[in-house]
């Protein structure tokens, strides 16, 4: 697994931020049960660039936690299969499956890890396993959806043993 990783702002995490994403986009893709290798990209940004891009992408002027930019739209949540067949959704230098890229503000981290409850490394790490469930075909706007992916969110922080 490749993660290309970028950090700006001047507000750091109190954490190993690459290590610990490694480690939560490994486990995930495991649990998944995806086949290949997979190369993601990870940005760590404050709220005001995160509001920029939720406002250019989807049209919300406000920040937001996280964004996923899914590289390839799947037929089903978690269905690896179709894949096989695409040849452009894998990095032609190194064979891996380009998964996409997430943004996490790290401001909306640490305000949300206080308003849950929780550290900052839970908080992280759901954002991370909510985004890799986005790139690899999960989503939420349908009921049914949406508990299937927190029932897939849930079992991979369990895995993690980062609970609540």
């Amino acid at each position: 697994m490749t993660l290309y990783f970028e950090e700006e702002g001047e507000y750091t995490l109190p954490l190993k931020c690459r290590e610990q994403a490694e480690g939560v986009i490994e486990a995930a893709l495991d649990i998944l049960g995806c086949p290949y290798e997979a190369e993601v990209s990870l940005l760590l940004t404050m709220n005001e660039q995160i509001q920029e891009m939720n406002t250019e992408f989807r049209g919300i002027e406000r920040p937001t936690d996280v964004l996923s930019f899914p590289m390839a739209e799947y037929p089903g949540p978690g269905e690896f299969g179709f894949l096989e067949e695409r040849e452009d959704c894998f990095n032609p230098e190194t064979g891996e499956l380009s998964l996409g890229d997430i943004v996490i503000s790290k401001e909306m981290v640490a305000a949300q890890a206080r308003e849950y409850g929780h550290s900052i490394l839970r908080e992280y790490a759901f954002l991370i396993v909510h985004s890799i469930l986005h790139l690899t075909g999960f989503d939420h706007m349908e009921e049914e959806e949406r508990k299937r992916m927190e029932a897939k969110q849930e079992e991979i922080m369990n895995c993690l043993n980062i609970l609540r």
